[in-house]
């Protein structure tokens, strides 16, 4: 049984967040938490002050009118929202392995120092194909959003239409469970140059951390469907930010699952 009060008591232990993102979040899916229960209107009343937004990879049909049954990614964040995107990650059509419909939640939010775009994401664990294909795909995305000129976006303004440009928010941090290990040539495509002047992805570990290697952040407790600790969550963040990076920490202790919460400070 999931319990989410543990899961957020253990996050807050490693600080107090302005933004929290979370992998693997149900809504009304008992085969996933073996209840039913809408773990986003869960999460929303145990973090009081935060703002819970939910982006669906997997987005099936319910038993019951308004219970259609989500999976997929939940960001919550106390900071001001200037724009949310949910981005359908590639799914190619492979039969070598199971596989399900992956996602990326992009939250636009308003910082001391400008905007600051933070992608949240789930990559395919069985297929390097698809893993492959979803990166190419959040590259993408960054070099889009980065291609928009900023411009001053008004927060819950009352003349905000839906036609309004793109906030333009190149700053960007990139994080979640990427099902890749550093020695995947993913990892390597992640870092890769894009050939203009769009910044560069940068492991977060790497720039506060240079020359150690990067501890497990799965399979550290959990040797059934792990048969060794290892490395597959990251934080990325695009060059324009990166020196902004002042911690990153990694709950090793916690065996409240079987990934390692990360916590990134940025001075914003």
């Amino acid at each position: 049984m999931v319990d989410l009060a543990r899961i957020v008591d253990t996050v807050r232990a490693l600080g107090d967040p302005d933004v929290l993102c979370m992998q693997e979040v149900a809504r009304h899916f008992p085969a996933v938490d073996g209840t039913g229960a809408d773990q986003v209107a869960v999460l929303q009343r145990l973090l009081p002050g935060y703002e819970a937004l939910f982006g669906a990879g997997t987005d099936m049909g319910g038993e019951q009118l308004g219970q259609r049954r989500q999976f997929g990614n939940v960001t919550l964040t106390r900071l001001p929202l200037l724009e949310v995107r949910n981005h359908v990650l590639p799914r190619p059509a492979t039969q070598d392995s199971p596989h399900m419909q992956r996602a990326a939640l992009e939250v636009n939010v308003k910082t001391a120092s400008g905007p600051l775009r933070v992608v949240n994401t789930h990559l395919e664990y069985f297929s390097a194909a698809h893993r492959a294909a979803q990166v190419a795909q959040l590259r993408a995305l960054h070099q889009a959003a980065c291609a928009h000129p900023p411009r001053d976006a008004a927060i819950g303004s009352a003349d905000a239409k839906p036609k309004a440009p793109p906030v333009g928010c190149c700053p960007t941090v990139i994080c979640g469970d990427f099902n890749m290990e550093k020695s995947e040539a993913a990892y390597a495509h992640v870092l890769a140059p894009f050939g203009d002047t769009t910044p560069v992805l940068i492991d977060a570990w790497t720039v506060v951390h240079p020359g150690e290697e990067h501890p497990p952040t799965c399979g550290v407790y959990e040797l059934i469907h792990w048969p060794a600790p290892n490395c597959r969550d990251f934080m990325f963040v695009s060059s324009d930010v990166a020196d902004r990076a002042r911690r990153f920490d990694i709950d090793a202790k916690t065996d409240a699952s079987d990934h390692q919460p990360l916590r990134l400070v940025l001075e914003l």
